[in-house]
């Protein structure tokens, strides 16, 4: 990877050797060889990694754990410091980055389309949906939590903003995201007060009385929220059983209950806002040149005070309020959860400017290459981690759900970052696309894509 290269398209042989211009299509199609931004592959690359620090919480124990160390996993020692290095450094912080790609990604699709004149919708509309799709399958038969669903939900709204200005998309994807506070505190609020109501209704039903219809309503609301946010000793040992003790089938019962709850109401409540927001923030800073390495040292280094500077303190803050308030469902979802709802974007953007310095000052070129390669096959990695994981701690692998501590999960998550930092690089000699791109984009252009790759 040479000096010149970073932050422009690849045009030497390496990671992405299609090196032949003629091998572009005339027609729309994946972007290959020339077409690639390295920067970009970079901080996919990163992002995807970084992910996984935290979707091990969702592998390795029960869900309610992921907010509350004192839940499970750890809540003291080592473990407990895991939790906050990694609520400080990795929650909420890679996945932003991860959408802002995303949305970098349409944008590049939106301006090599415009600039070819070529028509956009039904490529565009077919790739969305084919992800939700393959997110529907991810979650509801590997993993119940899935993004590409909502990324691909997302998706079909992002459309009607592809022509709007850097500005406009970055005030516009701001205020979406900002929306988000407002209906995760006001629900908290909503569950908080349904919480109080709840046991006379309790009491009535068990008394044999009959509920109202609005009373039955709520009290069907309450035990689809209640596991997360008011739930007992109990519940997190049903959840253990289920993952470590239970068949396949058994499995996949309880998750497809659980997931058609979390993809409906989560789309409306979380994937929207926050997500598709990023999206919209991600799509000015591509167009703006910040993704690809393409802005002066002196602005990464600015954009590194200022992220840097404004989210850490909010997320600190928002890590030591939950530890004042033993992590208390309701205090996080009504007070505690817009500080790192908002702080974590601040960090994420460091993290971005960081990694454009890295890029820039060529640091570690053999790590960039790797990241580079990791970037590249982000889909299928990021399904990886799903299908190892599982496997490693379900009851249908090794079933170690519910035993390992949170110090001993980062041992497996450096594990598989070391894995695929070393393995990415050697598919992408053999082939042009991870497996999951390949098929992605055969069935998005309704073209069998070339996959292996030719001999010198």
């Amino acid at each position: 990877m040479s000096s010149d290269s970073l932050g422009q398209p690849s045009e030497e042989p390496g990671p992405d050797p299609t090196t032949e211009p003629s091998e572009v299509p005339s027609r729309l199609g994946p972007a290959l060889g020339t077409a690639r931004i390295v920067a970009i592959d970079i901080l996919r690359g990163l992002a995807v990694l970084g992910i996984l620090a935290m979707n091990i919480y969702g592998f390795a124990m029960p869900l309610q754990a992921y907010n509350n160390p004192l839940a499970h996993g750890g809540s003291s020692g080592p473990d407990l410091w895991v939790w906050f290095v990694t609520h400080i450094i990795f929650d909420q912080k890679f996945l932003p980055i991860f959408s802002m790609l995303f949305g970098a990604g349409l944008a590049l699709m939106f301006d090599r389309a415009e600039s070819k004149g070529q028509k956009l919708a039904g490529v565009y509309y077919r790739r969305s949906l084919w992800l939700m799709l393959f997110g529907m399958v991810h979650a509801y038969f590997i993993w119940w939590g899935d993004i590409l669903f909502f990324y691909g939900g997302c998706g079909l709204v992002l459309f009607l903003f592809r022509k709007l200005r850097p500005k406009t998309l970055l005030i516009v994807g701001i205020c979406v995201f900002l929306m988000g506070v407002p209906i995760n505190v006001l629900s908290g609020f909503h569950f908080a007060q349904i919480g109080e109501q709840i046991e006379p209704l309790q009491a009535k039903q068990e008394a044999g009385e009959e509920l109202t219809e609005e009373e039955g309503a709520l009290l069907e609301q309450w035990e689809q929220m209640r596991p997360m946010v008011a739930y007992t000793s109990e519940d997190i040992q049903e959840g253990i059983e289920l993952y470590r003790d239970s068949s396949y089938g058994e499995i996949f019962v309880e998750r497809a209950k659980f997931v058609a709850f979390f993809q409906i109401g989560g789309f409306f409540t979380f994937a929207l806002w926050r997500p598709g927001g990023l999206m919209l923030i991600g799509m000015a800073l591509l167009r703006s040149g910040v993704f690809s390495a393409a802005r002066s040292r002196q602005f990464y280094v600015r954009l590194l005070a200022w992220g840097y500077g404004i989210g850490l303190p909010m997320v600190l803050y928002s890590a030591f309020d939950l530890s004042r308030h033993q992590w208390d469902g309701f205090y996080f979802m009504k007070y505690a959860m817009p500080w790192n709802y908002i702080g974590s974007v601040g960090v994420a953007l460091g993290h971005v400017a960081a990694l454009m310095l890295m890029i820039k000052s060529q640091a570690l070129p053999r790590l960039l290459e790797r990241l580079q390669a990791v970037g590249r096959m982000a889909f299928t990695n990021y399904l990886a981690h799903s299908v190892v994981m599982t496997t490693i701690f379900y009851s249908y692998g090794l079933g170690l759900y519910g035993e390992v501590g949170r110090l001993g999960q980062m041992g497996f998550v450096v594990m598989m970052w070391i894995a695929q930092l070393w393995w990415s690089p050697i598919w992408l000699r053999h082939f042009r696309f991870g497996p999951a791109e390949w098929l992605w984009r055969t069935l998005t252009y309704w073209k069998r894509q070339p996959f292996r790759r030719q001999a010198a």
